[in-house]
């Protein structure tokens, strides 16, 4: 049929919308789409119907003034929901064409190529121009175009195989170079072409014709040719005499990048779609899935692989253990090795995987088996005599293995070991081959090994690749780009899950990917693209542990980030520091738990997970055994008070703090955890401090809650820790009320009173005071009521209403004094110096600061014994300048640590 073509732009849209769906119904809601997107005018459906209407007339136009004169049928049928074009077989190009192809198809796969070129040259005869060319293109049209290029392509390619195989290959010299000018990325025309010039006698030319399509590959991809093109290469360079065959050749081909181990016939690959016989076996074997085109840094690992490989390493090591953890690209590396390696291994490179579809481990024997199969050439009978049966034993599958590799160089990839009780056996069978193993686990025990250990990316790895795989998104947004990197761990596989998901979804930004990630409780959920399931991977990792091990994986999820300390795998595990390291380190070497050696800290190893296990630990734990939660996080808090505690007593002796009645972890030794640097050992525990305050207070541990931050008040303050110091209580505050636990109030409340204070929020800390003072008195507790009256005083000193702190300096060392509390006494004291000092009364206040570092001599706290020697002495060498108002006006030391910096009095400014 012969229409009359419309001129108009739209009405030519919806003509080929309908003719590329012909005998389909199209819906109205389809061709609004496709004419005006996302946005269509409000008389969409009207002009669609216009448009449908004038077609219907064009369509006749050429067959006499009505429909019903010569009998033709009108094609263009309404139905529900949309409209439907009615065409014969014969009536559209498109339909031809496809019919055509397959005939061709078909002849080829019987080895008619004759039939099959005449076949597939009247399909390409069908064609004036790429698809749907001079047509505006909506999302359906856009995907068709694209889809029926390819199949062009197809076509095209198949149709010079077949002429190849017919031996026209001079007269297809001159169309290939034109077809490789055309499209310089699609390898196979460049497959063509070699072979076409290699079977004129034009060796040379083949091989810059290989260099051309190599560089056009590198300028526009930044990528290496496939493993096709390269073997045709090198059987091009050593002047293979199987390319000049112009017919078929009878032998059987062995796979390239293929995944069973049935070799396939005629093209090579399966599909008959035209690569010519470039993999019979002619060449070596070669079982290897192709390269990552986008492999990224690993610059170190590949030069140490690339040495042993070449034979350069000291030593005798012919096997090369990549090992970590799972997703870390151990198999692309070993692929990538196996690939740059082609010249190196002559009889042949093969990969066999050491786990099933489950994820089970294979038997040694099954992988013997298999890798027997992939090595041996096609048997002398020919193609049709069958497989040679294998013994079923293990022991003579060893031999046989021996036998076949025995002075041959062969690579041996094996992938995914469990265990070396699995591949110790294969590794026995092939003392003279070199081997690449990768596996989750160290392998340690394996002999004569070379041991390499994959990481995370560095950061500027990790970042590149996120720009190969994302696309011009990712590459305009460097910065979210940046922190996806960091929360994907800068592990390999959630990198490329990452780009992925953003590449399918078109309406994502990268800052809106990098939000999504952001919650550690759905960032696995997140990483997941159809069977690309960053989750699912890491789970075969926790899986390959035994139980004793699992339960520690997901118990120690809860220990705090970025990292802990042994002391807390002990608590947390309930076991005895020996058996917690043993099981800590049986982690480690899965890869599912990192050491970390911490040279000069108090703990010199300590773990941590990766960012993307943490979540799934807890998952498992919330998922398998979530009655283990409450008691693993009561042992934590505890195991951290009884810590916090005794280093708070080193560093601030007789200091309010509270009690917790129930008995300390028995497996935990503070003296040897924190020694003599209880400072340093705050310094080193305060996240995970700051965390078992949370933590408790999540599980409703309230008086656990409330001793933890009362432990740690005194760390805080002496470092200036103050968004943690306020965090911290507010939660203790809540759990004292929470409890109706007065005591614990009035404790935490003292204790926001000095943060308040520190902060020179000074109405604050005396409202705060005032209330703590107020509950401690109710409890009866005169020596933490007398104390809240000197703090008091010190917030009225810092407001300079002097007179006001000394009388409550006073009244709080008449309290301390009665009650014999030796740290209240030296507070007030060190408070009573302070006024007389700003009073200008410089004898009394040198003597009323010796008293206080009597005082807390007495109290056993070198902290405060040293601030109150410090102030003397300085008040002992202005009061010896001969200069007495100068004592008056040097800055207050009001604590240790703490300055206070107030104006001077009138009559020393007028002095």
């Amino acid at each position: 049929m012969t229409p009359q073509t419309p001129s108009a732009a739209k009405p030519r849209a919806v003509l080929a919308t309908l003719l590329v769906q012909s005998n389909t119904v199209v819906s109205t809601h389809t061709l609004i789409d496709e004419l005006w997107g996302a946005e269509p005018p409000r008389t969409a459906t009207t002009t669609l119907q216009v448009y449908v209407s004038q077609l219907r007339k064009a369509l006749l136009a050429d067959t006499g003034e009505a429909a019903g004169e010569t009998g033709t049928a009108q094609p263009l049928l309404t139905r529900p929901p949309g409209y439907l074009m009615q065409l014969g077989p014969e009536e559209l190009d498109l339909a031809v064409f496809e019919s055509l192809r397959a005939e061709g198809r078909a002849a080829y796969g019987r080895r008619e190529y004759e039939a099959a070129s005449r076949a597939l040259s009247r399909a390409l005869g069908l064609w004036t121009g790429p698809a749907l060319s001079g047509i505006p293109h909506g999302p359906s049209l856009e995907t068709s175009a694209i889809r029926l290029n390819e199949l062009r392509a197809e076509v095209l390619e198949q149709r010079i195989s077949a002429d190849l195989r017919l031996g026209l290959h001079q007269e297809l010299v001159g169309e290939l170079m034109g077809l490789a000018h055309e499209h310089p990325l699609r390898e196979t025309l460049h497959c063509h072409l070699m072979v076409a010039l290699y079977r004129s006698g034009r060796q040379s030319d083949a091989l810059q014709a290989y260099q051309r399509a190599r560089r056009s590959l590198a300028d526009e991809l930044a990528v290496e040719p496939g493993p096709v093109l390269t073997r045709l290469h090198e059987r091009v360079l050593a002047s293979d005499p199987s390319l000049a065959r112009h017919g078929e050749p009878p032998l059987r081909l062995v796979p390239v990048g293929g995944s069973d181990d049935r070799p396939t016939t005629g093209s090579g690959n399966g599909s008959g779609n035209g690569s010519a016989g470039y993999g019979r076996d002619t060449r070596p074997t070669v079982w290897l899935p192709p390269a990552a085109a986008d492999f990224t840094g690993r610059e170190d690992q590949l030069a140490v692989g690339e040495r042993l490989l070449a034979g350069e390493l000291p030593g005798r090591n012919r096997v090369l253990v990549l090992s970590g953890r799972a997703g870390a690209g151990k198999t692309a590396l070993a692929v990538r090795l196996a690939h740059d390696a082609a010249g190196r291994f002559p009889d042949g490179r093969v990969m066999v995987t050491l786990r099933d579809a489950d994820g089970r481990a294979v038997e040694p024997r099954t992988a013997m088996a298999t890798l027997l199969r992939r090595l041996r050439g096609p048997r002398a009978t020919g193609a049709d005599s069958g497989p040679e049966p294998l013994p079923s034993s293990e022991t003579e599958l060893a031999e046989l293995l021996h036998e076949r590799t025995e002075g041959r160089q062969v690579l041996i990839v094996l992938d995914d070991a469990v265990s070396e009780a699995q591949v110790r056996p294969v590794l026995s069978a092939v003392p003279g081959s070199t081997v690449i193993l990768t596996s989750r686990q160290v392998l340690g025990a394996l002999e004569s090994a070379r041991h390499l250990t994959l990481d995370v990316l560095s950061t500027r790895e990790a970042e590149a690749l996120l720009m190969a795989c994302g696309g011009p998104r990712m590459r305009d947004d460097p910065e979210a780009a940046g922190e996806i990197a960091q929360l994907c761990g800068r592990l390999p596989l959630a990198l490329r899950v990452a780009a992925a998901g953003l590449a399918a979804r078109p309406h994502w930004t990268v800052a809106g990917l990098a939000r999504r990630l952001r919650d550690e409780r759905t960032r696995l959920a997140a990483l997941a693209l159809g069977d690309l399931d960053v989750r699912g991977t890491l789970l075969t990792a926790y899986r390959d542990v035994d139980e004793k091990a699992r339960r520690a994986f997901r118990i120690l999820g809860l220990a705090a980030l970025p990292d802990f300390a042994p002391s807390t795998g002990t608590a947390l595990l309930a076991v005895d520091p020996v058996e917690a390291e043993r099981i800590t380190e049986q982690l480690v070497q899965a890869h599912l738990l990192e050491a970390r050696r911490q040279p000069g800290r108090l703990a010199p190893v300590r773990y941590s997970f990766h960012s993307l296990l943490r979540p799934l630990a807890l998952e498992v734990l919330a998922e398998e055994s979530p009655q283990e939660d409450p008691a693993a996080v009561e042992r934590l808090c505890r195991a951290f008070l009884t810590l916090a505690r005794h280093a708070d007593a080193r560093l601030a002796p007789g200091r309010e703090r509270l009690t917790y009645e129930a008995e300390p972890p028995p497996a935990i030794s503070p003296g040897e955890v924190v020694g003599n640097a209880p400072l340093r050992w705050f310094q080193e525990e305060s996240a995970g401090l700051s965390e078992a305050v949370r933590q408790a207070h999540a599980a409703g541990l309230w008086s656990l809650c409330c001793s933890l931050a009362s432990a740690t008040a005194g760390y805080y303050e002496a470092s200036a820790l103050w968004d943690e110091w306020e965090t911290t209580h507010d939660l203790a505050l809540d759990a004292a009320r929470r409890s109706g636990d007065a005591e614990a109030e009035a404790v935490i409340q003292r204790s926001l009173g000095d943060l308040a204070w520190q902060r020179h929020q000074t109405s604050l800390a005396i409202d705060r005071y005032r209330l703590a003072r107020q509950l401690f008195t109710r409890q009866g507790d005169r020596v933490a009521a007398g104390r809240c009256q000197s703090a008091e005083a010190d917030a009225l000193l810092a407001m300079g209403q002097i007179a006001r702190a000394g009388h409550g300096y006073t009244r709080a060392l008449s309290v301390s004094r009665l009650v014999d509390d030796a740290r209240g006494s030296a507070e007030s004291l060190r408070g009573l110096a302070l006024v007389a000092q700003r009073d200008g009364r410089h004898e009394e206040a040198l003597a009323r600061m010796k008293e206080c570092e009597s005082a807390a001599r007495t109290a056993g706290d070198r902290r405060w014994t040293e601030y109150a020697s410090r102030t003397a002495s300085a008040l002992r060498i202005a009061l010896a300048s001969g200069r007495p108002a100068g004592a008056s006006s040097i800055p207050l030391e009001v604590r240790p640590g703490v300055w206070l910096f107030l104006p001077s009095r009138p009559d020393q400014r007028a002095a």
